[in-house]
């Protein structure tokens, strides 16, 4: 049974405030081709960060930061660090307290006080969410016990009436993108929920909680972190795969919004009236806050473990305080700019996760792991400063022109010779060539010097 309350924590732990707007507004982008579009997000949104979970238990291993210097010390100490504050106070963290705003507090105020009510929202919400995750030895039971039926209970209400009273029928599809190929934009399009970076912290909790019931035979303990990924999965692919189609019908009546939280707002008010806005506001709060209870518990531990000249405490309130800053620039803000960071982390992670399950495979080459994610890395940046160009060409063709040449240059080679590249999904080849140079590189080298935890 306590593996049962564990996969509800991390169900919990995983669907916050991305996990509510993005899969409706991919139904309403997707229109009728929201199956293809959904699976994609899935895989993304539910698969992966499963997976990410999985891979904590199987490592052996008992902090990311130890996975992640697989491909270099230096290396390690900065994309964890960077993984952690992305996922911690800069984007995800404040996220949480704005979606919560825009859509539980914004719709019942008048426009002109919105600035002021913001402030006054985001420090109650970061009050409470602080207090709740300075009391780490009571996170599970308050999480998996109270917080997490109350918010599957208020989304059933909205799903359910989605699903048996559709609004209409989908519609084609708006974007190019979701036209042409609409399960990898819905899969690029789940880098958005952060999930699969979340999900190597999130790990550590769960791992540590299985251990705290009296597990610690590493098969048993991947056997409960199975169980409780299983179930926590189910309750996620249900929940996105009933958002999208809620969002793919909201079109005949409401048209296309601007954003998922716009569509949940007006979805709400169509079944329930003022009643529904009042059930999603705290719907929504109640998923977000469980979320940031667990970032800010997570993302505190990691800077004791790295730097404990301060505290768990002082480090919790310090990233609560930050977030509740970043939340008052505003929803859109926050998107716009976590797109391209997102857009370069997530490739790596996934291909971490990947390696961290390979490892016995290719005997835990560290040439393997830094071919790998290396390769990755260079890819994904490329790709993305090319995005940068081709979005702001205005300014890179006239102030900037050999950026804009030599991007251009670069982007058309990809384009040509570099399969999904346009898809977003460049990376793939890149990461499985540089697997292979690794591979042969240890193989000629010095094991001694190329192998790392051999043992594993």
């Amino acid at each position: 049974m306590r593996i049962v309350f564990i996969g509800m924590t991390l169900f919990a732990l995983f669907f916050g405030a991305g996990n509510l707007i993005f899969p409706v507004s991919i139904g309403q982008l997707s229109g009728q081709h929201f199956d293809l579009a959904s699976f994609g997000f899935v895989i993304t949104g539910v698969i992966f960060p499963l997976l990410g979970v999985m891979a904590m238990g199987f490592s052996g291993e008992k902090d990311f930061l130890k996975i992640a210097q697989r491909s270099g010390i230096i290396f390690g100490l900065i994309f964890a660090t960077a993984l952690y504050l992305t996922i911690g106070p800069l984007f995800a963290m404040p996220r949480t307290g704005s979606v919560s705003f825009e859509i539980a507090i914004k719709p019942f105020v008048d426009e002109s006080h919105t600035t002021l009510y913001l402030a006054i929202f985001t420090l109650l919400f970061y009050g409470v969410c602080c207090l709740l995750a300075l009391n780490p030895h009571k996170f599970i039971d308050i999480v998996g016990k109270i917080l997490t039926p109350l918010k599957i209970s208020f989304i059933l209400i909205l799903i359910l009436a989605a699903l048996i009273w559709p609004m209409g029928n989908p519609l084609p599809a708006v974007t190019e993108n979701y036209q042409n190929y609409p399960f990898f934009t819905g899969f690029t399009y789940g880098y958005l929920t952060m999930d699969t970076l979340a999900s190597l912290i999130f790990g550590i909790i769960v791992v540590q909680s299985i251990i705290s019931i009296g597990i610690k035979d590493k098969t048993k303990i991947i056997k409960s972190c199975l169980q409780a990924s299983l179930i926590a999965g189910a309750i996620l692919a249900f929940f996105y795969i009933s958002l999208v189609y809620m969002g793919a019908t909201s079109v005949e009546k409401l048209g296309i919004l601007d954003n998922g939280g716009q569509i949940l707002a007006r979805v709400s008010t169509y079944y329930f009236g003022v009643w529904g806005n009042l059930i999603l506001g705290l719907m929504v709060t109640v998923a977000c806050m469980t979320t940031n209870i667990g970032l800010t518990h997570a993302c505190a531990n990691y800077l004791v473990s790295l730097c404990p000249k301060l505290s768990y405490r002082q480090y919790a309130v310090l990233f609560s305080i930050i977030s509740g800053l970043f939340a008052n620039i505003g929803l859109s803000s926050l998107i716009s700019i976590s797109v391209p960071v997102l857009s370069i982390i997530y490739p790596v992670t996934i291909v971490l996760i990947v390696l961290t399950f390979a490892h016995s495979l290719f005997n835990g080459y560290k040439a393997v792991y830094m071919g790998t994610i290396y390769l990755t890395l260079l890819t994904s940046i490329l790709f993305e400063i090319s995005s940068i160009v081709k979005s702001h060409s205005e300014f890179f063709n006239t102030d900037w022109q050999w950026a804009f040449t030599s991007t251009k240059f670069v982007d058309n080679i990809f384009t040509t010779y570099l399969p999904l590249y346009n898809e977003g999904l460049g990376w793939l080849i890149p990461a499985f060539a540089g697997a292979i140079i690794g591979y042969i590189y240890a193989e000629l080298m010095t094991p001694n010097n190329s192998i790392i935890n051999r043992e594993q």
